[in-house]
């Protein structure tokens, strides 16, 4: 459910990103949406280890309402009136026909999904939260909403305690995303390859390896130069070897026949 804020508004919203909160730090387990760590960040932790558990949160930014926005400005040192004259910039509320759930935290005042701040008080909200499952025993680290624990196949075992974690801080894990890897399978963090280390998934490779080959021989269409450029970039940063093949694919694609 994307809320996206008029553009006034927007700019609005990273200034106080800017300005305020990308002075806080977020927790050392907390990889998106954080200066310096990034999905490749986040899934280099767990590579090579026996087991990786993944586990998403239910309506995550939803999950996170004004009281709650509020007490971080508070913590930060705005008095009262600045705090909540920051909080009713960086919430929303609105009612929609959606499922029951989501429609209840929709209609309390919460991070919008799609605001610039949203992301950076996510983190903050989530701080606690956080500590608490990095003291669990496995080696944690969370994307977003996406959270990843990895080390013996004990580690399934760990499901009722981060469960009940969640809920204590506002959370709500989502069973139906959650997902135990072993190392005799393929295992996937944020859509990155980490049983011997970072990589891209083959299937994924071969895909743009096809569309290139494609786009060579018969043109690109309607491909988006910067986009596939973007792609083949995000291969190379996981295996260079094969962002140089892409690389090299790339370079065949008369792109003036557009």
């Amino acid at each position: 459910m994307i809320e996206r804020p008029k553009l006034r508004l927007k700019e609005i919203q990273r200034r106080i990103l800017r300005e305020i909160l990308v002075w806080i730090p977020a927790h050392a387990a907390a990889h998106g949406f954080v200066p310096g760590r990034s999905a490749l960040t986040h899934a280099a932790l767990h590579t090579g280890r026996p087991a990786v558990l993944r586990v998403d949160l239910e309506d995550f930014f939803a999950s996170v309402t004004a009281a709650r926005v509020y007490a971080i400005f508070r913590t930060a040192g705005y008095p009262e009136a600045v705090a909540h004259t920051l909080t009713g910039l960086c919430t929303n509320a609105c009612r929609l026909d959606v499922p029951t759930s989501l429609r209840r935290r929709l209609a309390t005042p919460h991070l919008p999904q799609g605001a610039p701040t949203s992301p950076a008080l996510a983190n903050l909200a989530a701080h606690a939260l956080d500590r608490r499952l990095s003291g669990l025993g496995a080696n944690y680290s969370r994307y977003a909403d996406d959270l990843t624990f990895s080390g013996g196949h004990r580690i399934r075992g760990l499901l009722p305690a981060l469960a009940a974690i969640a809920r204590d801080e506002g959370f709500r894990v989502n069973p139906r995303k959650t997902r135990l890897m072993s190392s005799g399978g393929r295992q996937t963090v944020t859509g990155i390859v980490v049983n011997a280390r970072p990589n891209v998934p083959r299937p994924e490779y071969d895909r743009l390896k096809a569309l290139l080959h494609n786009a060579a021989r018969d043109g690109p269409g309607g491909l988006d130069r910067d986009e596939v450029l973007g792609r083949i970039a995000w291969v190379a940063s996981l295996n260079p070897a094969r962002g140089r093949k892409l690389r090299s694919r790339f370079a065949t694609i008369e792109w003036s026949t557009r």
